[in-house]
């Protein structure tokens, strides 16, 4: 994908909101696999993000009792960049929580390794994919 050039559109389901928080399909792919690592250790935290149309932010506070759902535009699961993965995890371990930049969404340094979805019990960075 061309820098700057976002893809397919995923949606982000959170609890019982009617509207869903739109994410390009490839940050939301590495973004659930940071959520759901946390959420199976049974860890909250922070998720916040600046709205698509650049008026105004958002933060949910994400835990394991309330219910997510992740749609995505694309049948195929995209590659997924160590580099981004490390750094949501870095961060959603932060106290500022993970923060979704879309306006960066679908920009990718050619030097970063790409691989598929991680392998059962791999760590990447300091989060520990299981």
């Amino acid at each position: 994908m061309t820098a700057g050039m976002v893809g397919p559109m995923a949606k982000l389901y959170y609890g019982n909101q009617d509207d869903p928080i739109d994410i390009p399909d490839d940050l939301l792919a590495h973004v659930k696999i940071v959520v759901t690592t946390k959420l199976r250790r049974g860890e909250s935290f922070l998720m916040s993000w600046s709205h698509a149309d650049g008026n105004g932010r958002s933060s949910i506070w994400i835990q394991p009792s309330i219910a997510m759902r992740f749609v995505f535009d694309t049948v195929h699961a995209p590659e997924i960049d160590r580099a981004l993965l490390a750094s949501l995890a870095v961060a959603a371990n932060s106290n500022s929580g993970l923060v979704v930049r879309l306006a960066e969404a679908g920009r990718h340094d050619d030097g970063h390794e790409r691989m598929p979805v991680p392998p059962v019990e791999q760590t990447v960075g300091e989060l520990t994919l299981a």
